[in-house]
This record gives C-alpha cells, structure tokens and sequence, in this order.
C-alpha cells in the first residue's frame, strides 16, 4: 500500500488511518467534529498527496486538453486555474479534474485518486503531448479556512486568490501553490518535493493549523454541495444531471460532446439536487427520496456539523419544478421531512 512521506509525520500527530484508493491516509486525528469546525473558523491543513497529479507539455497540450475536456481551457490564461470534466462517448463523467496552467505548453493536471492512472495514460496517447508523473516525487497539501490565506502570506508572502497560481522559493525548496480547496473555504493547495513538503507540515503545526483527516474533508465538501466522483457523479451521470453544466462549453469540439447536444437542448430528465431535513435522522448513500412528483436515491449524505441536522445530495426524477422544494427520504423505515436547498448548505438560513 503506498504511503504519504508524511506519513511518520501523522503517526506523531495522533492519526487514525484508512486505505483510500491503495494509499494508507490519516481520516482523522481527534474529533471528526472538532476538525471540520476548525476549518469552517479557522484553519486547518490536510495531506492529500494520494490525489492524482501529472504534468502535461509538448506542442500538442493545448489540443489534447481541448479535446478530452469539456471546458475550453483557451478560456483562460497562464497563472489560472480551470474546473473541467473528461466525459466518455455518451456524455458520461470519466473524472471531473482542475487545470493548474503555468506557461506555455505547460499545465498541471489533477485528476481524483481513483484516475490518475486512466486520465494520465489518455493524455499519454495524445499526439505531440508529453507527460512526467508529479504523484510519485511529490507531495500535496491542502490550507484551508479562514484565516487559511494569512497562514499563507505569512509563509510564501502571498496567498493566490481564488482560481490563481503561483510558484515560490520557500526554505531550501520551491512550492507550487494554487488558490484551490475541496471545502468550501479560502485556502489553497501546495505542492512541492517530500523534503520540503514536512517543513512546510511541522511549521504548519508550530503555527496551530490544525492537522485534519480525510473524515472531516468530506463532510466539509459534502456541507460546500461539491460532488464526490464514484458517489454523486460517474460514467452513469452527465453533466447536465449533475447540474456541472458550468465547466461544459459547446463551443469546442470535445468527447462526448454530441451525446450532450440534445440532452442539453431537452433537458435532463432527473436532476442533481441538494436538501437539508427537518426530522432527525441521517440520509445515507443509496436511501430513497420522494418529492410531490417524483423519486430517486440519496448519493451523498451526513450531519451537517455546522446545522446539525441531516443534509444531503440526490438525483431526483423528473427534476423538481422550479419553487419545488419539500422532499422526503425514508431512514429506517419511516419517511423524514425535509427542503429542497441550493448549496453551501452551511450558509442555509431557511
């Protein structure tokens, strides 16, 4: 099983650990509860190293990314960051992946853990591309919360804003920093080589950022509405189920793209939506849902620390109508109220 360089690191610090796509990761060191909490007012750091990462270059980049993409990455510039899908044929969600673009004919692509294998190996066949592997000689973390961006200005001397790039000399190293984050708060994430990477972790928790699990990751992201590749999109869902129609321009040419043509033109005959209970219980992947005229099933769902009651993510069919918004999903054998929201569900006030 393979293992973060920082993993001695987190044996110190108190972490549980968990097999997460062949890699051994902390999900917690203390309370579930108390990290995500941390993060939602202060800041905390995660070692998310077993994400995908590569870099891609040579003369035929640019086409590559434009044609296994769905967003057009000309639609940026160097210094920026882009959100983006691989689809399949039939408009199905291969991954959903971020472009950090450094230069020219120079990008760094992320794709989930689960696919770095089968994103880096489509760009590998490309012609005019070549590809270096970032995931063996490096490492990622992730600073994230409120006071995540004075965290980062008191240590590179400037913290990316939202969706930039920057590359600083830090210590004896160079760090590789993005103002990207999967929780819903300010931050950003920074790569660089393992040495300099466990400076960067001790400082980090010489400075009281908290040390937070994959645990607290997830319900963070689950609270910020952001799906969850293999649970609330995969080859079985489009993008305009999925509601991701923002990282889709049709004005390129790109897989999957005919497939989505008549369905985006129709509409979707079931939709991604997001809900909050009002009865106690707690919805759970794979429960069922009702709406007044319609069903479907639970594909993300937990307590939500921060209104401490139950919240989730479901495909319903037919979509809700606009206005729609009561829902209920059976937990245990008994139906529990609830309302149609539109995350950050942690900024409902319904």
């Amino acid at each position: 099983m393979n293992r973060s360089p920082l993993h001695d690191l987190h044996e110190r610090l108190g972490a549980r650990f968990v097999d997460f796509g062949g890699w051994e990761m902390p999900v917690q060191y203390g309370s579930v509860l108390a990290e995500h909490r941390t993060v939602r007012g202060d800041a905390g750091w995660f070692d998310v190293t077993h994400l995908g990462r590569f870099e891609l270059s040579g003369d035929g980049a640019e086409q590559a990314l434009l044609r296994l993409l769905s967003n057009d990455i000309t639609g940026i510039a160097a210094g920026h960051t882009q959100y983006t899908l691989m689809l399949d044929d039939n408009g199905g969600i291969v991954d959903d992946l971020v472009i950090w673009w450094w230069g020219p004919n120079r990008y760094w692509v992320f794709p989930n853990a689960a696919n770095h294998n089968r994103v880096m190996a489509a760009f590998s066949a490309e012609t005019g591309c070549e590809v270096r592997d970032l995931q063996t000689e490096t490492v990622l973390i992730a600073i994230q919360g409120p006071r995540a961006p004075s965290v980062m200005e008191g240590l590179f001397g400037e913290a990316p804003k939202r969706f930039r790039t920057a590359s600083k000399g830090w210590e004896s190293g160079e760090v590789w920093i993005a103002g990207t984050g999967y929780t819903g708060e300010r931050g950003g994430e920074v790569c660089t080589d393992a040495q300099t990477g466990r400076r960067l972790a001790e400082t980090l928790a010489s400075m009281s950022v908290a040390p937070c699990g994959l645990a607290s990751r997830d319900t963070l992201r689950l609270e910020a509405g952001l799906p969850l590749w293999g649970s609330d999109i995969d080859e079985s869902t489009t993008p305009p189920e999925a509601g991701l129609d923002f990282a889709v321009d049709m004005d390129h040419e790109f897989r999957g793209k005919a497939a989505l043509e008549s369905q985006i033109h129709e509409g979707p005959s079931r939709r991604l939506i997001g809900f909050v209970l009002d009865g106690k219980g707690i919805p759970r992947h794979g429960y069922s849902v009702r709406t007044p005229a319609g069903k479907g099933e639970v594909t993300s769902g937990n307590l939500s620390p921060m209104l401490d009651t139950g919240i989730g993510l479901a495909y319903v069919s037919p979509p809700p109508a606009p206005g729609e918004d009561g829902i209920e999903v059976e937990i245990r054998d008994r139906w529990v109220p609830g309302r149609i929201v539109r995350p950050p569900f942690h900024k409902e006030r319904g």
